[in-house]
């Protein structure tokens, strides 16, 4: 399949890359960057030296959609979504790697994001989570990729919800890597303001908020309140995320982890802890998997998940998408293991 990556000089077009060019069923054809147009890939990326990929070059729609049959758009928000509608209106079909296209009120998009200046194409954009939509992603034209955060809480609380476990609110508090912020420099991610040092922002403000509360409510049919605290810390990348999910009923810990084995049981990209063990961002550095660990005390489930932010948080889910749209097996160039240590 002829592929094309629109911003590829990002961290999460680097992820796509790297994931793409051990792809068996892909061919790499366009690869486009503003600021570094007319440059190749290793003057960008000295860790793809020696491989033939294509020049990065400025973004013209009509030369570049002529050159791919599907594309990622891995632009910021607010930018992708004219750029995504311009493919699609020229019959390709699109992943989307910002949120323009995630949540499925423009009201509440335009509340935390900025103006939405194509709201027609949203109620054809598919939510790219492939444990909940599998089936509908099969067939879409647009899919719209999870964000970080919201793939982590997401998986860890799937299961409670769809049995109808999950009370009215969660609380969560989540760690990242620095990589999430961009590969864009500003003050706030500047070595000596991250290093020895973890801090909490955009407390109860996150804009992934609303993304997770999306979500919980078409698998609950009701509002469940998300309370949100992320954390920026100290390292290149992963997010581990503790999820207080409140309970309608008590539940045991081996009857937790049942339900949790049997639901991700089929899922390749799911791994259950056993029972007193939790998970590490180390354990899934680099790679597409998502590990959860549990502890239940009374009503209050615990459930923690580690995820790398820029693989099965943004590119590598990115890359499992593709897959199941193009019919191709769903863990094809995704099957590497963590780099440990």
């Amino acid at each position: 399949m002829k592929v094309g990556i629109v911003g590829a000089s990002g961290y999460t077009g680097a992820e796509l890359l790297r994931l793409l060019v051990r792809h068996p069923e892909v061919e790499l054809q366009v690869l486009t960057a503003e600021r570094h147009a007319g440059r190749s890939v290793e003057e960008v990326f000295p860790s793809f030296r020696g491989l033939r990929l294509p020049d990065l070059e400025p973004l013209d729609i009509d030369r570049v959609a002529s050159k791919a049959d599907l594309f990622f758009t891995a632009l910021p928000h607010g930018t992708s979504m004219n750029v995504v509608k311009g493919l699609i209106e020229r019959g390709k079909r699109v992943i989307d790697l910002s949120a323009d296209f995630r949540l499925r009120d423009v009201a509440l998009y335009e509340r935390w994001y900025t103006a939405h200046s194509c709201p027609e194409l949203l109620s054809d954009a598919v939510y790219g989570l492939p444990e909940l939509h599998r089936s509908r992603i099969r067939g879409a034209r647009l899919v719209a990729n999870p964000g970080c955060y919201p793939t982590g809480v997401l998986l860890a609380l799937l299961p409670l919800a769809e049995k109808g476990l999950l009370g009215d609110q969660v609380v969560v508090d989540a760690k990242s890597g620095v990589s999430g912020a961009g590969r864009s420099p500003s003050q706030g991610t500047h070595f000596c303001e991250v290093a020895e040092a973890i801090r909490a922002y955009n407390v109860g403000r996150h804009r992934h908020t609303p993304e997770m509360e999306q979500e919980l409510k078409g698998l609950c049919g009701r509002e469940v309140t998300v309370l949100f605290t992320p954390h920026l810390v100290p390292m290149n990348r992963g997010i581990l995320s503790t999820v207080y999910a409140f309970l309608k009923r008590p539940i045991a810990e081996e009857e937790l982890y049942d339900l949790y084995s049997e639901r991700f049981k089929e899922e390749p990209f799911v791994r259950i802890c056993p029972l007193g063990d939790f998970p590490s961002t180390s354990a899934v550095r680099g790679t597409n998997f998502c590990d959860i660990g549990l502890m239940v005390k009374g009503t209050t489930a615990v459930v923690i998940s580690a995820i790398d932010n820029l693989t099965k948080g943004a590119s590598g889910q990115a890359v499992q998408v593709m897959n199941i749209m193009a019919g191709f097996p769903e863990t094809v160039g995704l099957e590497g293991l963590a780099l440990f240590p």
